[in-house]
């Protein structure tokens, strides 16, 4: 009988995971357990994803807001530090920035404007037309920002960052200063150390602020790049990826992820005997147009996967082909038509007018971001997704 379901993603549900868990077997176990429960079964390039969270967790990749201060006390020798381009979040940054703030005697926190680099707005773009300023040149102290656009609160939070911020660092007994800018160069006329804390654009605002005469500047990931006083740390990332665990505590991305995913693919393969893809992620990347937040807070959608889920999809457009290439036919000729087109196709589409308008994205960034959407970021107890029928296309 013809197959006629397309890919399909379950949330995997999954007993809550401690440190010290043995994470491959944890994510077998309840695989096959829901396997069992609902009757499905394995195929080769089945997909199992798992999100970064529960990698960290068992691997007890904590930091406490002290072991923050102690490395920003180490890597920066004086007083006063500019804080850059940090997104406006009290699950990603907040008790980084209480650690930034112990660490410091002054903070000049420069906020990116209308929006952060993930979208999250502190001002529209229709209320900078109306007042005449622009985010590309104009430089707004506090108090001109508050004269100008008074309380503004995140639609979805209810949260005026400019003074959640305020209030975090005045409470760790350090200084502060905050003025909104997009040219990273701006904070040097304040201080000449930075701490950027940028996560996509890092690398350029390295390379603006020191050609500019900065003295140092560090990113955020290389904050805990290693262990401080027996924290939890993450060679490649440091502090990026981090999320608050606790008031005081940070739980930081997940690091070794490679060895994680090849055990669990080889233990699958051994159990099942199918060649099971594995990857982990956190979170996608898509934009909601409501909000208008991009969602990736993240330095990488997925830090570790295997080989399988290497490139980008290579695909044709059906659609194209239905109206272009094979307008004249219909029915079981049109449908054996274009079977044989994409069983002939080439194995590199770019460029071609089939291909035109799918998704030439990593299959990492694409897969990944189906997991997050499918395991959400409440209380569905689903942090292991299965994908299936990822990889057929229509002659499968």
């Amino acid at each position: 009988m013809e197959r006629l379901v397309g890919t399909v993603s379950r949330g995997i549900r999954a007993p809550i995971i401690r440190e010290g868990n043995d994470i491959a077997e944890f994510v077998v176990d309840s695989v096959l357990s829901a396997s069992k429960s609902e009757g499905f079964a394995f195929h080769d390039r089945d997909v199992v994803a798992i999100t970064e969270a529960i990698v960290a967790r068992a691997q007890g990749n904590y930091a406490t807001i002290d072991q923050i201060a102690s490395d920003v006390k180490a890597k920066f020798h004086t007083g006063t530090i500019g804080v850059v381009f940090p997104i406006m979040s009290r699950n990603r940054f907040a008790v980084c920035l209480k650690g930034i703030a112990r660490g410091a005697q002054k903070i000049v926190l420069m906020l990116s404007y209308p929006a952060d680099e993930v979208g999250n707005h502190l001002v529209s773009l229709d209320a900078l037309d109306e007042k005449g300023i622009n985010p590309w040149t104009d430089v707004l102290t506090e108090d001109r920002y508050r004269e100008l656009f008074g309380i503004n609160k995140h639609p979805f939070t209810g949260v005026d960052y400019v003074e959640y911020y305020r209030d975090l660092i005045v409470g760790e007994g350090c200084d502060v200063e905050i003025i909104l800018a997009n040219d990273c160069r701006a904070i040097l006329s304040r201080t000449k150390q930075v701490l950027n804390c940028d996560i996509h654009s890092r690398t350029r605002t390295q390379r603006l602020l020191l050609a500019a005469g900065a003295e140092k500047v560090i990113g955020l990931d290389k904050i805990l790049n290693a262990s401080v006083n027996g924290s939890g740390y993450n060679e490649a990332y440091g502090l990026l990826g981090s999320n608050k665990a606790t008031e005081t505590k940070v739980k930081l991305f997940p690091r070794d992820t490679q060895k994680v995913v090849d055990e669990i693919a080889a233990k699958l393969n051994k159990i099942t005997g199918k060649n099971i893809e594995v990857m982990v992620y956190g979170d996608g990347a898509f934009k909601d147009p409501v909000g208008q937040i991009w969602e990736l807070a993240d330095p990488v959608v997925s830090p570790a996967y295997t080989k399988g889920l290497e490139g980008k999809p290579n695909e044709v457009k059906l659609k194209y082909l239905a109206d272009n290439d094979f307008a004249d036919l219909s029915g079981d000729a049109l449908k054996t038509a274009i079977s044989d087109y994409i069983t002939n196709k080439e194995s590199d589409l770019v460029g071609q007018m089939a291909s035109q308008g799918t998704t030439p994205r990593q299959l990492t960034d694409l897969i990944g971001s189906l997991s997050d959407l499918t395991s959400g970021s409440g209380d569905k107890g689903t942090p292991i997704v299965l994908i299936q029928g990822y990889f057929d296309n229509y002659t499968k």
